[in-house]
């Protein structure tokens, strides 16, 4: 890859709120383009594009990098301008990032309604999509690791800006939940596969609806905490803006989905032997990130015993497919209920762990962590608030609680019973969260740091808001 190419990528891939490597030096190396999905003479010349940035370690990331070449320098697409360059078969051009450009992102919309195949590529539609979406794309300013387009008020193309080897489970769950019609996720309209040299394939994009009236969980979450603190001398119960009866719904919806994913995509049960590997892995999670906070070291003791119970524990656990990163933010209200969003897993684990049955606990403890978040959050510029600090908690215990009930009633099990599992996978998951806080939002650390310290000292996940 020549200098003056890879250079201008560098800089821009850098600064984008996608990218998972900042922080870290890189290179932008091997660069791997797809044929032209525009016609020979038309402008803006456009192709998928991926490259590989390689790390000062040695480790490397593969990303996806769609580009839309002009003649000339485009006004309108300034912000998205990685730079000028003479690239072969065009001569000189000015290079976008073509996501930002809704004349070359009709040609993925259009890939997948008409099913096109070209060299290394695949355009993948569902049968029952409505082939009628004709509208431009608009970007959306989310934050987020994959880009997101808005066809319309119809559709929505997410795309994946980090791409792993392999089948995306964002893809293969939408597909199967979409074929049983469970109303609590987005259907899924189509999706885009790459192959390439070395045998390489990977899914690039997912079509899905767009629930354009829908507001996300942690949004309403965090008004109803808003809510409560203002009024200081009301209890959570009392307060208009009561998320309870929300998280009850929830928690239905949770335990539904759970319930076609099982039926779906194979259920397993898990022995003393999978537990055990469970708990090896999250000791060693534990080690690596008391090694990135100390602070966590004073706690650590007191969390591996709970990780030695959940070794000794002898009972049989189920496991299937599970969305893997549940929290308030990847759940949206909709006039027709609540839906679940984004089913890749945990971002930072390796796809093949990823695509492992793993408990229906994780994704419980996940959400009650989340409604843990929503209560804590207002607390970080009011540490010393004894006042706010008894309504957070308050406001936790009703949530959890009103969302555990919900997925009791549609499941026909209490997840508090298992409260082994509860309060393992809680505590691996503020471990988890600890990490990402000291790394991305050192002022945030306080609160998965508040949750450690209540499980370290607590033998019941009730008592933790």
């Amino acid at each position: 890859m020549t200098e003056a190419f890879s250079q201008p990528l560098h800089d821009y891939i850098g600064q984008q709120r996608w990218f998972g490597g900042k922080g870290r030096r890189f290179r932008v190396t091997e660069r791997t383009p797809f044929l032209w999905l525009s016609a020979e003479d038309e402008r803006p010349a456009f192709r998928i594009e991926l490259f590989a940035v390689v790390y000062d370690n040695g480790e490397s990331d593969l990303y996806q990098v769609p580009l839309a070449y002009y003649d000339d320098a485009q006004e309108h697409l300034v912000h998205a301008l990685i730079g000028a360059w003479t690239e072969p078969e065009l001569g000189e051009v000015f290079v976008y990032d073509a996501l930002h450009d809704h004349r070359a992102t009709k040609h993925l919309l259009r890939g997948i309604l008409d099913q096109r195949e070209v060299e290394g590529l695949s355009f993948h539609r569902l049968d029952d999509v409505d082939t009628t979406i004709d509208a431009p794309s608009l970007l959306l300013p989310v934050e987020q690791s994959n880009s997101s387009l808005a066809y319309g008020e119809e559709a929505l193309l997410k795309v994946f800006r980090k791409v792993a080897p392999g089948h995306n489970p964002d893809i293969e769950i939408h597909r199967e939940l979409t074929l049983q019609k469970v109303e609590h996720v987005a259907e899924l309209y189509g999706w885009i596969t790459a192959t390439w040299e070395g045998g390489h394939t990977a899914d690039l994009a997912m079509l899905q609806q767009f629930l354009r009236t829908a507001t996300d969980g942690w949004t309403l979450a965090l008004t109803s905490v808003r809510d409560l603190y203002a009024e200081a001398d009301l209890h959570a119960d009392e307060v208009g803006g009561d998320f309870a009866a929300e998280a009850h719904r929830l928690g239905a919806a949770t335990a539904a989905v759970h319930a076609y994913m099982a039926e779906g995509l194979g259920e397993v049960q898990w022995g003393h032997r999978q537990l055990e590997v469970l708990a090896n892995d999250m000791r060693s999670r534990l080690d690596a990130a008391v090694e990135i906070v100390p602070e966590l070291g004073r706690y650590a003791p007191a969390l591996r015993e709970a990780f030695d119970e959940l070794a000794a524990f002898d009972a049989s656990v189920r496991a299937h497919r599970i969305h893997g990163d549940l929290h308030l933010g990847q759940t949206l209200r909709t006039v027709k209920g609540w839906k679940l969003i984004d089913f890749e897993g945990e971002p930072a684990k390796p796809l093949a762990e990823r695509l492992e049955p793993d408990s229906p606990v994780r994704d419980v403890a996940g959400m009650l962590r989340s409604f843990d978040y929503a209560a804590a959050t207002l607390l970080v510029d009011h540490p010393h608030d004894q006042q706010i600090a008894f309504r957070a908690r308050e406001w936790a215990q009703r949530n959890r609680a009103a969302f555990c009930e919900g997925y009791a009633e549609e499941s026909g099990g209490d997840p508090r019973d298992q409260d082994v599992l509860i309060r393992t996978y809680e505590t691996d998951k503020a471990v988890y969260e600890v990490v990402y806080e000291s790394r991305n939002r050192p002022t945030w650390l306080p609160i998965p740091l508040a949750a450690i310290a209540r499980l370290a000292r607590s033998d019941r996940p009730e008592d933790t808001p």
